[in-house]
């Protein structure tokens, strides 16, 4: 057993480090979750809203965004019609520490790790903004592929980025990051 354990320590050291981070920030992220209240949006969603109105203004002036009072999400207006909603999952905070577990898993340096923590945060954060008002202009364009952009096309467009971020990672600035001499 030692000889396995030895033989696939640094697979078992991803692993302990990759599900330990994740529970902790998803455990804190629950905590600040839970501060709100029933039925109460968290200021991140609200922000993330008042982002996707800015972007959508850029197709429609008239973009509106309006908060539910009775439940936790926000209403999307595209040329004054209701198109879609968000709620606290289309934040992107869960797909932020997903990458930031894996990130810290196959950690480098502590700065190149921390910058690039906060720069791939940041990206996916913008992109999942964009994501939502291109969401609603194409839902209002084509609702009968409301299914298929929301289902389909968009979760393979941010997954797609948060791997593209962790193929860059492992390759360029993670500690097993190929290291070529010049000749």
């Amino acid at each position: 057993m030692k000889k396995y354990f030895i033989l696939y320590k640094p697979f078992l050291f991803f692993l302990a480090t990759f599900f330990l981070t994740y529970i902790a920030l998803t455990f804190l992220y629950q905590e600040y979750l839970n501060s709100f209240g029933e039925n109460k949006l968290d200021r991140i969603t609200q922000f993330v809203g008042q982002n996707t109105k800015q972007v959508m203004q850029l197709f429609d002036k008239s973009a509106t965004v309006e908060e539910n009072t009775l439940e936790p999400y926000i209403k999307l207006f595209y040329s004054q019609k209701y198109v879609a909603r968000i709620i606290e999952g289309c934040n992107a905070i869960s797909v932020i520490i997903l990458f930031v577990a894996f990130i810290v898993a196959f950690s480098g340096k502590l700065k190149t790790t921390l910058l690039f923590i906060f720069g791939g945060s940041v990206l996916i954060y913008v992109l999942n903004v964009f994501r939502i008002a291109i969401l609603c202009f194409l839902m209002f364009n084509y609702p009968n592929q409301k299914q298929f952009f929301h289902g389909v096309l968009f979760p393979l467009f941010i997954y797609g980025v948060v791997f593209i971020l962790w193929l860059i990672w492992v390759n360029k600035f993670s500690r097993y990051a190929s290291k070529t001499t010049k000749e």
